[in-house]
């Protein structure tokens, strides 16, 4: 006789059930009754799960939809499952990749007998065939197979991309997820059947196509489609490194690291990096008139590094470019904008002296000579230690800082005279062609080691800060991306495997207790695809110095 056990909702009602009861037979209805969205899973202490998911033992559950960050995991992952399948049942020999995000929506490649992008009519087609499938509410099935039968499966099917990701995977039972006569790896829960997948839309565009959806603010609307020219070049140029470096999945890039091949790898990937700092700063020294160089990005860009090595470039042009940061021109922390939740929000404009900064910058540009700020990050306050600058006719200044592109900052300089730099790090590796990484992982695990090394803080501080430095971003970052002179991608193919190494220890640390823990386990899965490499691959100079320590730098 079964025993039973207690359920706690999110609610705080209790129900008492027999244990091995699955946790989709306590959804008391597939809809939202406030939201009207379907429920897509469910956090069971904390840890997200489908809704076949077995309950053994006393746990508190709260169902989920798309209005949460859990919840449009699911949904996302479920709606690129979706999306693979119905290429395959119309296009079976066609080369697809997701490739990455491009606002609310993830730009895919496409290719068919030759041909690369998508027409309307294919366009069309794929999105007609996939809302069959939703109306259809085709069951999508969580199924685990022998190791070695996954092998072969994938193998007798094609999908090369799977087989090299579990070359170094020793793991007795592979998970997949099956609808009808597609299967695909696990790279978390996706919704039990395609009929909750009903937000998209497939737009053609460039050499592929865009599955644009909802995102949690939006849902169930979404928004319209806004093509980034910056973003776009941006991962055009980056991919066009992927083929010169021979890379473009983790499989490939463990076979790299097992062939102890990396070291020549990780040169020419840095070698990448400074050409393209060398050709912004050959732009820069074009134009004699330029006196302030604004580089700006979201966080963990590395910024920082980017600025320093701009400045040995700059000098090799027979500039003199001088550095200011505006995280010293900070208002102390009483006068810190507050989010609505009533935390410090330290991606505010207004968290900038933007004053303070703006009568310095007219008085260098008059010849002038300021007395520099210093911010204390312990202490929350400014304050001066008798520092100075004063610029000579022949010297730029490189200021950095999230805000750099945005107009208010500095609305006392001439456009005339500035020259804007975006920098982020824009991933282009993926886990195979169907189950991308998302670029915001990549700069979260740098901030993750980097608030640990050098701040003292845990991985679950830095988690629960998230959420709104991506809100900030969104605020206050992306959307002056468009006014950049200048872009580079700060991301390195070969970054994770170091990080994957120093933030597993990190991040295993949180606790099914913890309400971030399923965000900690989505990590550490993912991260488990990697072969570890050693953090003293890098060369001193290289951007995740910045970020793991050992660098050439003063930070």
């Amino acid at each position: 006789m079964k025993k039973n056990i207690t359920i706690t909702l999110e609610n705080g009602h209790t129900i008492s059930c027999p244990a091995q009861t699955l946790v989709g037979e306590l959804l008391p209805d597939a809809m939202d009754p406030v939201s009207g969205l379907p429920y897509l899973g469910a956090l069971v202490n904390n840890e997200l799960v489908t809704f076949g998911y077995t309950l053994d033992i006393d746990s508190h559950v709260r169902f989920i939809t798309m209005d949460s960050t859990p919840g449009m995991q699911v949904y996302v992952r479920s709606l690129t499952f979706l999306l693979a399948k119905a290429v395959k049942d119309l296009h079976p020999t066609a080369q697809f990749s997701v490739e990455h995000a491009l606002g609310p929506g993830l730009y895919c490649e496409f290719e068919v007998d030759g041909h690369a992008g998508a027409s309307p009519e294919q366009a069309a087609a794929l999105e007609a065939h996939m809302r069959e499938l939703v109306d259809a509410d085709c069951p999508i099935h969580r199924q685990r197979m022998s190791y070695i039968a996954a092998i072969n499966q994938f193998t007798r099917n094609g999908q090369d991309d799977k087989v090299s990701l579990l070359r170094f995977s020793n793991t007795p039972k592979i998970v997949t997820y099956v609808c009808e006569n597609f299967s695909d790896l696990s790279t978390g829960p996706m919704t039990r059947s395609a009929g909750p997948l009903r937000y998209f839309r497939i737009i053609p565009y460039q050499t592929g196509f865009v599955l644009q959806m909802p995102t949690c603010d939006s849902t169930p609307d979404i928004p319209d489609f806004t093509p980034s020219q910056v973003l776009t070049n941006t991962f055009q140029e980056y991919n066009q490194w992927g083929r010169i470096l021979r890379i473009n999945t983790v499989g490939r890039l463990n076979e790299i690291i097992a062939a102890n091949e990396i070291r020549d790898f990780v040169k020419v990937a840095e070698a990448l990096h400074e050409k393209k700092i060398a050709a912004i700063a050959d732009q820069i020294a074009s134009t004699p008139s330029l006196k302030w160089i604004l580089i700006a990005g979201p966080s963990s860009s590395g910024k920082t590094t980017f600025a320093k090595r701009l400045a040995i470039q700059l000098r090799v042009n027979g500039l003199r470019p001088v550095t200011l940061g505006t995280d010293d021109y900070f208002v102390d922390r009483q006068h810190t904008p507050l989010t609505a939740a009533g935390e410090y929000d330290f991606e505010h404009l207004h968290a900038v002296d933007i004053d303070t900064l703006n009568r310095d910058l007219a008085a260098l540009d008059a010849g002038q000579e300021i007395q520099l700020p210093s911010f204390d990050f312990v202490t929350g306050t400014r304050s001066y230690k008798g520092r100075t600058m004063q610029l000579d006719e022949d010297q730029v200044v490189v200021l950095e800082g999230i805000h750099s592109l945005n107009p208010e900052l500095t609305p006392g300089l001439p456009d005339s005279r500035k020259f804007h730099i975006y920098i982020s790090a824009l991933t282009q590796l993926n886990l195979d062609n169907n189950n991308r990484i998302p670029t915001t992982d990549n700069r979260l695990l740098r901030r993750m080691v980097r608030d640990h090394r050098y701040r003292g803080h845990s991985a679950m501080r830095t988690l629960e800060m998230w959420p709104n430095v991506g809100r900030g971003e969104h605020t206050w970052i992306f959307p002056f991306q468009e006014e950049a002179d200048a872009v580079f991608n700060s991301a390195l193919d070969y970054e994770l495997a170091i990080l994957s190494v120093l933030a597993r220890p990190l991040l295993s640390e949180i606790k099914p207790d913890q309400r971030i823990y399923a965000e900690a386990r989505r990590m550490l899965e993912f991260l488990s695809h990697f072969i570890p490499l050693a953090a003293d691959i890098p060369p001193p100079t290289s951007i995740i110095r910045e970020f793991v320590g050992d660098a050439d730098f003063d930070y």
